[in-house]
């Protein structure tokens, strides 16, 4: 594999499930203390995009909230309280606003809101808006919510909020907690809130899971079908019940970390069922139906029925959009307490002068646990590979590219003397990956060179799990 351009191998980190928030490019400006050279401040909104339900059956609208956000760049400048300008006159002709109590509204669609300062910090919370639709407003309805901050000798370009009036019904999921110290062996809940915030009651739900490969369901329910991976078990289950417009469940699934569990990840989504849905789920892959008792959610307020059975024959059959499927899935990390130990294999190869040979490194994960990298999504390890002297790379792995002997990038990829190397995401417990190089054998004169596994690479580090370091190097010998 030819990369170009890398210098070092830099620690990144990604979020599990993405930032809901956009930000509007804003001016430079200088404020504060000669060490602040420059500051960049930013207004945006959380939703960046709202999707207002219209009036529910019993003309009643629901109501959502907007939460407008002022941030700067240079923490070590600190920027004096601030003036937010907000305008909803493109809202007028079909939603309320409610305006916070640090609000001054100089009509029902405008305002002027106080923010705080933004000392030692690089984000406030300037306002948050209640919005609701006005009766009678057409589906499809929609304008933009502008809004301009003022802080110190900063002014901000006019960021942007869109509104639209949508009917149906909204799922939404609860955030289940991080739950680390898990004991190999042991049993684990993930209880999460289903709530319906939308206008329309959702006549079945399709619920998604994935749960990573150190953990394992339970049991498995009749009314879902299983589908096992490399990384995990994926799961498609149908919830019969009807969910009103306003209604709760909880969604209690039970788990079993397994003796090779570390760093597991369980997600969860929704979406209102429909025949349509459920093959669009399977994607032409095949899954097997569980013989468990049914997975049902607990009321939190009464559900009515709907009319069908388990096992993905619910009555809805037309594909039915949620309003807003933002907050339709949740992902959880699942640490447990637990060890990996990787050993690094170097390679003994002999050859005469002008020979081809090969030299196999080795990462073997000789366990009990996994190792995957399945929120991050780097690789398992990084090794530094120095090539013998007297020797010539003709033939790389793919995950291996070139470096000067000093670590710098090296464009040519053959004949370098040093190489680093990246494992996939994920390891198994007792798996081996090689890394096969093709040497050339140059000189008759014996010679080795290090090589070795980066344990503070990565997140987490290899040191974090790994209980013997002491085999984390290696030597290639050459005998020609």
């Amino acid at each position: 594999m030819t990369r170009s351009q890398p210098t070092t191998t830099r620690r990144t980190r990604r979020a599990l499930v993405p930032v809901l928030a956009a930000a509007t490019l804003l001016t430079l400006g200088t404020a504060g203390p000669a060490a602040a050279d420059s500051d960049q401040l930013w207004t945006y909104s959380d939703p960046y995009e709202l999707v207002l339900p219209g009036a529910q059956e019993d003309g009643s609208a629901p109501e959502r909230t907007v939460t407008l956000k002022v941030s700067h760049d240079n923490i070590a400048n600190p920027v004096g309280a601030g003036r937010l300008t907000v305008d909803a006159a493109e809202l007028a002709a079909f939603a309320k606003i409610t305006w916070p109590a640090n609000c001054a509204p100089d009509s029902a669609v405008t305002a002027v809101c106080d923010v705080p300062p933004l000392t030692g910090t690089d984000v406030v919370t300037a306002a948050e808006l209640r919005v609701s639709a006005l009766p009678d407003v057409p589906e499809g309805a929609v304008g933009t919510l502008r809004h301009t901050a003022v802080a110190g000798d900063l002014t901000s370009y006019p960021g942007e909020t869109r509104v639209t009036v949508g009917n149906g019904p909204d799922l939404a999921l609860s955030q289940s907690p991080r739950q680390n110290g898990v004991t190999p062996g042991t049993r684990i809940t993930v209880p999460a809130t289903l709530s319906n915030n939308g206008n329309r009651t959702a006549d079945g739900v399709l619920l998604r899971l994935f749960a990573s490969r150190g953990l394992t369901y339970a049991q498995r329910p009749a009314n879902c079908e299983f589908r096992d991976t490399e990384v995990g078990t994926e799961a498609l289950c149908v919830l019969d019940e009807k969910l009103a417009p306003g209604e709760s469940v909880t969604l209690t699934n039970a788990l079993k970390a397994r003796r090779n569990a570390l760093y597991e990840r369980y997600d969860y989504s929704v979406e209102p069922y429909s025949a349509e849905a459920l093959e669009a789920a399977r994607a032409g892959r095949t899954y097997t139906p569980g013989t468990g008792a049914d997975l049902a959610p607990t009321p939190t307020r009464s559900l009515g029925t709907a009319n069908g059975t388990a096992n993905g024959t619910a009555n809805a059959t037309a594909a039915v959009p949620d309003l807003d499927p933002q907050d339709n899935t949740r992902s959880v990390i699942i640490h447990a307490t637990n060890t990996a130990d990787l050993r690094l294999i170097g390679s003994r190869i002999e050859g005469t002068v002008g020979e081809t040979v090969q030299a196999d490194i080795k990462v073997r994960n000789r366990g009990p646990a996994w190792v995957a990298s399945l929120g991050a999504g780097e690789p398992v390890a990084t090794v530094d590979v120095r090539v013998p002297s007297g020797t010539t790379v003709t033939a790389r792995p793919d995950a291996c590219y070139a470096l000067t002997a000093d670590g710098d990038w090296r464009e040519e990829q053959v004949g370098a003397p040093r190489y680093r190397c990246t494992t996939p995401i994920y390891l198994n417990e007792h798996a081996t990956h090689t890394f096969p190089f093709t040497l050339r054998i140059d000189s008759a004169a014996r010679s080795t060179a290090p090589v070795a596994i980066d344990n503070d690479q990565h997140e987490p580090p290899i040191r974090a799990y790994d209980p013997d370091l002491t085999n984390n190097t290696a030597r290639i010998v050459v005998n020609g």
